[in-house]
This record gives structure tokens, sequence and C-alpha cells, in this order.
């Protein structure tokens, strides 16, 4: 599915929104479009944001031009968005890579996993396997960063905004930049 160059620069101009201006980046109204596309356009856009806006320790990488890898876990509600997104992107000499995975066990070269929407079972799994990896989480599925996802996405009011848990990026030795973490909602996981 190709994106059409006025509506991608829309959409990029959208989520760069957040970073630009301090505040959420809104869910773009796409005319002739019915599905919930052009909100995963957006978030795709986010996911490379985070990649510019987080830093791995140097242990997460094998080589210091080996890629920075953004993984779909489970459902891909994305499409070919997120690959369009990072297509020939690089952040600090990594290239910018796109895996898709139904395992969370095939995930340890990932960066930044996205948690499909899971039933809260083999949510909390997930998330209990991942927990202190250098890989940033993030999902737009109820209650994610206070089980210990790190960053949520909350659509509201056609908005996109997010909810970081701070405790679980840092435990994992992510540091997240004053810039992602200026408009988000700080929150702290329900157990500890």
């Amino acid at each position: 599915m190709a994106l059409i160059g006025a509506t991608w620069l829309h959409v990029v101009s959208w989520a760069v929104a957040l970073a630009a201006t301090g505040g959420p980046a809104p869910v773009p109204p796409v005319a002739a479009q019915t599905s919930t596309a052009p909100e995963y356009q957006v978030k795709a856009v986010f996911l490379f944001n985070f990649a510019q806006f987080v830093e791995w320790p140097s242990s997460a990488f094998l080589d210091p031009a080996a890629p920075l890898t953004i993984c779909v876990l489970g459902e891909d509600p994305f499409g070919q968005y997120l690959d369009e997104t990072v297509r020939g992107e690089s952040v600090q000499s990594h290239p910018l890579a796109v895996r898709r995975y139904d395992r969370v066990e095939e995930t340890g070269a990932c960066h930044i996993v996205f948690v499909g929407r899971q039933d809260q079972e083999p949510l909390q799994a997930i998330l209990d396997t991942l927990k202190r990896r250098p890989i940033l989480t993030v999902s737009d599925a109820d209650e994610f960063a206070e089980r210990g996802g790190m960053i949520r996405f909350v659509t509201d009011r056609n908005r996109i905004r997010l909810r970081i848990n701070l405790d679980a990026a840092r435990a994992a030795n992510l540091i997240l930049s004053s810039k992602l973490l200026r408009p988000a909602q700080i929150v702290s996981s329900d157990k500890n």
C-alpha cells in the first residue's frame, strides 16, 4: 500500500508537531478512508521519532554500524506504513530496520518492540520477558505503561498522547530525551 505524497507530508507534519510544539499529535483526517490506517501512519512516525529521542547502551548493538531494529510483535496494524517511514533512514550511524515476529522469544535483536493488542495474560508474560532488557516497549493496549510497558499510545479526542513509564525505561538502561518526556503523562507500574 503506497502512501500518497501529499497525505504522507500531512502525516509527517502532524507527528513532528509533537517534537516541535511539545503537544500531542492529532490523528490526521483522510477524506476517502474509513479504516484506522491514518492513525497507524502517525504511530509509525512516532516509532521513528522514538528512535531519535531514546539512547540505548552501546551493549545493545553488535557493532557501531549495526541496525537499530523496530519490531512488531503479534498482530501488525501498520501494514507497509512503518517500512515506508524508516526506509533509507538512520539514527546515529545505525540504519533503521523493521522486523515482525509472532513470539516474544524472537525479539532478542530488537531495540523497539511495538506490542500489538493481546489478551491480558499474554501481554503480562510479554512484559515480564522483556523487562530490564534494553528494548523500548511500545503499545496502544489498555494500561500498557501501568503494567510495566514503557510507552503507551493513547488516542484522546482524535489526538495521540503518550503515557510513559520512566521507571521501566530506566530499569532497562534506556535514557529518554526530555523532548519525549515533556508532552507525556508519566505513570508508574501498578506492581514493582
